[in-house]
């Protein structure tokens, strides 16, 4: 299969993915605060740090054709992790003049997925080793 609709079909699920974890964190914690697209963004940057580190060329535990870890990290990660809406509710938070919750938003989600990647990478890397 070419690796363009390796990478579509991946990003059909991952962005099918993404819309019902919104609407489950909308229904469950209300929609004044983006806890759903706070949540993936993390969620996604563990998986892809756990499954870059997993099936690395160098040293992870399995090796998988190119366009399978096209298919997951560009396809289905591309599709459920959502920087460009993070981006723009960040802009509506602001606009609004919720400055506090956009402040903390902004580095909830910087922080937040940044340690999610490297604990994932850090998993894939300690069952490497195994």
């Amino acid at each position: 299969m070419h690796p363009y609709l390796w990478i579509a079909v991946g990003g059909a699920l991952g962005s099918m993915a993404r819309y019902w974890c919104t609407g489950v964190a909308a229904r469950m914690f209300g929609e004044t605060f983006p806890w759903g697209t706070l949540f993936i963004n993390i969620f996604g940057s563990l998986l892809i740090g756990f499954f870059v580190a997993l099936t690395s060329p160098e040293g992870g535990r399995y090796i998988v054709d190119p366009n399978i870890r096209a298919f997951v990290t560009v396809g289905i990660c591309g599709g459920f992790t959502t920087f460009s809406a993070f981006s723009l509710q960040t802009l509506v938070l602001m606009q609004e003049g919720e400055w506090l919750h956009a402040g903390g938003y902004v580095l909830g989600s910087v922080a937040l997925c940044l340690v999610a990647v490297w604990v994932g990478y850090l998993l894939a890397t300690q069952l490497n080793t195994l």
